[in-house]
């Protein structure tokens, strides 16, 4: 796809910016709770706990409280949150410095799916490496699914991101490794790219 063919860029986070694994917190409650992976696969999938986490509808505690009884688990917030965290990996250099550099030429949004205890884990991470600024530096802009009470792929979150802006849909490229997110984006008229490899990104801008 050409620079050419848009004015805003919207990012999203996870599996795109930054390496993930869901299956390191499935292996790391599993471990927690005697439950093996693919029973806490599937009892998490077919829960609503994590879309009312990541629209901000549950407290830190509360999330917490709700997951271990699920699963009966009984140990500290930090051993949790430990598990919770385990599928989020690194955010390499390079990515980072892709951001600055588009960011000199475009808008740069970020949009993601997310939740407060991710979102202190992740935020340290790009301190490290960002030369102790917050991520939030790399974009025009970041949002967060939790603070905005809304999440992927509902219309109203792009909505909001678009509204805040004055961003034109059709000048707007969303890349997201998600296809719900995708089509959700799709149907404002929103330009978008399937990440499916983080590094994918650096065949599309650089």
């Amino acid at each position: 796809m050409s620079k050419v063919e848009f004015k805003n860029i919207i990012f999203d986070l996870g599996g795109v910016l930054l390496n993930l694994d869901v299956s390191k917190t499935h292996e790391a409650f599993s471990k927690l709770s005697g439950i093996k992976t693919v029973e806490i696969y599937n009892m998490l999938a077919e829960s609503s706990l994590f879309l009312d986490y990541e629209k901000g509808l549950l407290s830190d505690s509360d999330f917490r409280n709700e997951v271990s009884r699920a699963l009966s688990i009984h140990c500290s917030d930090e051993i949790f949150d430990n598990a919770w965290n385990a599928m989020l990996g690194d955010l390499p250099k390079p990515r980072i410095n892709l951001l600055y550099a588009l960011k000199k030429e475009y808008p740069v949004f970020l949009l993601s799916n997310t939740n407060n205890i991710h979102l202190t884990n992740f935020s340290e991470k790009a301190k490290k490496i960002n030369n102790g600024s917050p991520l939030d530096d790399c974009f025009t802009k970041a949002y967060y699914s939790h603070l905005l009470k809304m999440r992927k792929p509902d219309a109203e979150i792009f909505e909001h991101v678009l509204s805040q802006h004055n961003l034109d849909p059709q000048q707007t490229i969303f890349l997201d490794d998600n296809l719900f997110n995708l089509e959700g984006a799709n149907k404002l008229g929103i330009k978008t790219f399937h990440v499916q490899h983080p590094d994918m990104i650096f065949t599309l801008f650089v």
